[in-house]
């Protein structure tokens, strides 16, 4: 019970298949109490469909990280009901289509902002609201992909996002540490998820990926919540401001 008497806010369950809603059910596992975020009414009846599966009821909240007022109220609502947070994951992510399609110098001003703003400065709006919570220390954990660090195919200006997300996770580690708040980033492998059907030839990539990997897979969900449980937890206590590859090793691997 690596989360006895924690208290977790996740945000970005979206459904069954998404990494967290893997990542929530093994907080719960250990013994965590959880918070699930939501952006709107579509959101919430997916997460109501899931909850059963929980050791316990978890809060819902409602929050739209694109809008300050809604950020501070679904922190108010987690100190109103918790009191304290102990860990928070990041899992928000989004950029339109056609900027993910087409070229990435061909991307539209408005949907490079969009992305920015939903991908990455909304760590900065989550760490904002918890750092009053997280009195006692924690951890705060980000999903991240590799496309941040290459040019990958139709990822286009999702890596770019994904590059100022890792990037604002050292600086809040940097800033958050004195409090023993931790800032880490979490970078999976292609996993079949909701949002990994918005990218073209994603079975592609999934494939070539078991192929050129170190161990000649793909990443597993439950190989990823499992690296986000000990980012969360206690075991990590000397870890921050770093991104941990759950990738099978394909990271290390020449072309």
């Amino acid at each position: 019970m690596l989360m006895q008497d924690k208290l977790a806010y996740v945000t970005g369950v979206a459904n069954h298949r998404s990494i967290a809603w893997a990542i929530a059910q093994v907080l719960d596992r250990e013994g965590c109490r959880l918070a699930l975020g939501y952006l709107g009414d579509r959101e919430k009846q997916e997460i109501d469909k899931l909850v059963a599966n929980l050791s316990r009821p978890p809060l819902l909240v409602s929050c739209d990280v694109t809008k300050d007022e809604s950020v501070q109220e679904a922190f108010g609502v987690l100190g109103r009901e918790f009191g304290r947070l102990d860990t928070v994951l990041h899992a928000i992510a989004f950029a339109r289509r056609e900027d993910l399609d087409g070229r990435y110098v061909d991307t539209s001003r408005e949907g490079y902002h969009l992305a920015l703003d939903v991908s990455a400065f909304s760590l900065n709006c989550l760490a904002r609201g918890a750092e009053p919570l997280m009195t006692q220390g924690g951890g705060i954990v980000a999903l991240t992909y590799l496309g941040s660090q290459r040019a990958m195919t139709n990822y286009n200006v999702m890596g770019v996002a994904k590059a100022a997300l890792e990037s604002g996770i050292r600086y809040l580690a940097s800033e958050l540490g004195p409090k023993g708040i931790r800032v880490n980033g979490l970078s999976a492998g292609p996993l079949r998820t909701l949002a990994a059907r918005g990218i073209k030839d994603f079975s592609t990539a999934h494939k070539l990926h078991a192929e050129r990997s170190a161990l000649k897979r793909n990443t597993e969900m439950e190989e990823v919540a499992d690296a986000a449980l000990f980012l969360c937890s206690h075991l990590s206590r000397g870890i921050t401001g770093e991104v941990l590859y759950v990738d099978a090793g394909y990271r290390i691997m020449g072309a």
